[in-house]
């Protein structure tokens, strides 16, 4: 076992983020290497606690004592092993999960929690390093074909899983590359596209098929694609972007943020210059709408594309600094958090509701009006006397997705949508369409990706239980399972 008093010795420790001088010269990730010797520190600070409630708060169930004892006695072997028992793509979930279980950790009652995401990564890291992430074969072979459509984290879960069944898997991505939002939506400085092109490979490896640039319910129909597999995997994701119909909209300069954040990447696969993106932010004034991870990505790539100043507007108040009344252990803590694209510059701007976009003579975009507003009796009211006009020449819509993307597929398919126009399914994420399952954020709404994948590794479960008439694949939730409120 760990260093029963490690959590008395050691403070929590993170790595350094890169000088920001530096770090804005390049699309690198912005953290600085951690050396073993302080990540063992870190996992000794692991209680031992013997109700881990950091299982509970992370939705794949990872038996996160295990690996943090493991990792304190050099058994870094063993800790991946345990690691990959439950979750399948650790290098994503240590990149960009806001680690639920940390804000779970029964030390977080009265300190600061154990750094669990950082040791996940390291692990992952080290394991890729060492050569031991190697593809895992099916040990018999179905004669079952199941067509995921989407690669996102919850696909290329639920794909995994399947082929390692033992089925003959196809993932068909509109893209031209594989990964969904975690390839083209999240910035190469929170993570490098490498990761997903090894793990990709380790997939196909292993006998995945992945058919990129075909667009499911238009390059091939529904009909066409169930007539083909025994199974269909709905998990395209919530991609229908939230908009703001306000007065302006239409000018030359507003854009969705997944109008946006592709470009960028896409300059940082080669498909062009970084001076060549449709839409820059270079040696422009911008603003940012919506104050979550999104409106964070936007903010940190307009950093590195040379913008000249910077808003990032939210609608809520600013949250706390500590845990609120109605907050409390383990439940996630909404307090104010500061990224490393915040840390770079910008502007925050809590309370603030924009009423109308102001364009000059020939469309484009020069300014906008807004004002603040307070929370009244549930809803967000004008507070008199705060009208301001801003000069901007872009503004990125980073408000949310309201659910899944009904054209084509979805229409095609005729399956049925629950209340909040998500894809409905049953307790085996089943839809009301005969082997047509859905996961991810396609039948849960706009969620985070350890969501995503936990709800991909299910989903998998429940496929070949129906395929085959059992199965030994590990199911961690349920349709209905919600994060600790």
């Amino acid at each position: 076992m760990t260093d029963i008093r490690g959590f008395l010795k050691h403070g929590r420790a993170t790595p350094s983020r890169r000088p920001i001088p530096v770090r804005l010269l390049d699309w690198h990730e912005v953290y600085e290497e951690f050396d073993q010797g302080s990540l063992r520190n870190q996992a000794s600070r692991c209680m031992d606690c013997g109700i881990p409630f950091c299982n509970n708060g992370c939705p794949l169930g990872n038996i996160i004592p295990d690996w943090n004892d493991l990792v304190y006695r050099d058994r870094w072997r063993d800790a991946i092993d345990r690691l990959h028992a439950t979750n399948n793509f650790p290098e994503f979930t240590g990149r960009l999960c806001p680690a639920p279980c940390e804000g779970a950790c029964v030390l977080g009652i009265n300190q600061d929690p154990v750094a669990i995401k950082q040791i996940e990564v390291t692990i992952i890291d080290h394991a890729f390093e060492m050569g031991w992430v190697e593809p895992v074969l099916p040990t018999v072979l179905s004669d079952k074909s199941v067509a995921v459509v989407g690669s996102g984290p919850a696909g290329l879960a639920a794909a995994q899983q399947l082929t390692r069944a033992g089925h003959t898997v196809v993932v068909f991505e509109r893209a031209d590359r594989i990964g969904g939002l975690l390839r083209y939506g999240i910035p190469e400085f929170k993570m490098e596209k490498r990761h997903i092109d090894r793990r990709i490979e380790q997939m196909e490896q292993e006998g995945t098929e992945f058919r990129t640039g075909i667009n499911v319910g238009v390059d091939i129909s529904a009909s066409e694609l169930r007539e083909q597999f025994d199974a269909v995997v709905l998990a395209g994701g919530a991609t229908q972007w939230r908009d703001l119909p306000i007065e302006g909209r239409e000018l030359n300069g507003v854009h969705q943020a997944m109008e946006y954040l592709p470009w960028a990447n896409r300059a940082q696969q080669g498909d062009f210059t970084v001076e060549e993106a449709p839409i820059s932010a270079a040696g422009k004034k911008v603003v940012i709408i919506g104050g979550g991870d999104t409106g964070a990505d936007c903010l940190g790539t307009a950093h590195r594309q040379g913008a000249t100043s910077v808003h990032q507007f939210e609608i809520m108040p600013c949250p706390p600094d500590e845990r609120s009344v109605g907050n409390p252990w383990p439940t996630f803590p909404m307090t104010f958090k500061t990224t490393s694209a915040h840390e770079e510059g910008g502007e925050r701007v809590y309370s603030v509701n924009t009423d109308k976009f102001l364009g000059n003579e020939v469309g484009n975009l020069r300014g906008l009006a807004a004002h603040e507003v307070a929370m009244t009796d549930g809803r967000f009211k004008k507070v008199e006397g705060t009208d301001f006009e801003l000069a901007v020449d872009l503004v990125f819509l980073a408000m949310g997705f309201t659910g899944p993307e009904q054209d084509g597929l979805l229409e095609q398919l005729d399956v049925e949508l629950d209340e909040r126009a998500n894809v409905a399914r049953d307790h085996n994420f089943a839809t009301n369409k005969d082997n047509v399952w859905v996961c991810g954020d396609m039948g849960r709404g706009q969620s985070l990706i350890v969501w995503a994948i936990a709800e991909g590794r299910s989903c998998a479960a429940a496929v070949d239980a129906s395929l085959t008439g059992s199965t030994s694949l590990m199911s961690p939730v349920t349709p209905t399972d919600r994060p600790l409120l």
